[in-house]
């Protein structure tokens, strides 16, 4: 049997049946194997739960890391609360699964690779990722308009009980960058967000209107700072494996059928982290 590995998965977006039977056939080579779920499970609170149950079943150890549609506030989800109290209630049913947030003490994976410093982070966008030339917010949204490249958030995830969404993830950054700066100097990081961390990857979007929502330059240098070994992310839906600054950035995500069918690869393979 193959040494334990930590793998990575992200975006399964579970409302379609198709990547519903994904998370259905995904399972650990190792019964020692971890898996880490970087956001975008799903809308439904209901389905976001059911997915990551499955998955805690089956790993021994499952890390999650919340999108921008967990957090979305569906008209048709029983579950109705809106910001931070939606998100403080997905962490209390996951915990309650067993399953590491960013809420959670920080694991140490200590097979091959390691040891090193399992970090899920919560830490939305700013709209700082702007197009070139576009000096505010109000100036970038109006070009996404008259491009008709909007991001759904702006209709369903709501910042309550901050002003604003940029206010919010200002409020995450501060909070998660000293929780990073706690950590042992001694031991490297996995970092984990949904959005990526820096803004290169955004830069083969088709639609450079959408980076907006994809991240905030407050992280750019965090993978140098706070000593990553990997940077693992989704929300793109371009699942690759790049290097800035000499560290290795991972793209995870499985997409919407539509995308996936057109790639070579089979939709589903977990991403090997560390192992």
């Amino acid at each position: 049997m193959p040494d334990p590995t930590l793998y990575a998965i992200s975006d399964l977006h579970v409302a379609y049946q198709e990547n519903r039977d994904i998370v259905d056939g995904l399972r650990p080579e190792n019964e020692g194997d971890w898996l880490i779920v970087a956001g975008d499970v799903g809308e439904m609170f209901a389905d976001v739960t059911w997915a990551l149950e499955v998955l805690a079943g089956r790993f021994a150890r499952v890390i999650w890391s919340p999108g921008n549609h967990e957090l979305w506030t569906p008209r048709e989800d029983p579950v109705q609360l809106r910001g931070q109290a939606r998100y403080e209630r997905l962490v209390e049913a996951i915990r309650g699964l067993g399953v590491v947030t960013p809420e959670d003490e920080f694991p140490v994976w200590r097979g091959a690779g390691g040891p090193a410093v399992i970090v899920p982070l919560f830490l939305l966008y700013d709209y700082s990722f702007r197009m070139p030339g576009l000096s505010t917010k109000a100036a970038s949204l109006e070009k996404a308009y008259e491009a008709g490249v909007v991001c759904t958030d702006e209709m369903l995830l709501h910042p309550d009980p901050y002003p604003s969404r940029e206010e919010w993830c200002w409020a995450r950054v501060a909070y998660s960058e000293k929780r990073l700066a706690a950590i042992d100097p001694a031991l490297p990081t996995v970092q984990i967000n949904h959005w990526p961390m820096v803004r290169q990857p955004t830069d083969i979007l088709w639609h450079p209107e959408f980076a907006q929502w994809c991240g905030t330059e407050r992280t750019a240098d965090w993978h140098v700072r706070f000593r990553a070994a990997v940077s693992v992310y989704g929300h793109l839906h371009i699942p690759r494996t790049t290097r800035y600054d000499g560290v290795r950035f991972e793209e995870v995500s499985v997409g919407y059928p539509r995308e996936w069918k057109r790639r070579d690869t089979p939709p589903g393979e977990l991403r090997r982290i560390l192992g």
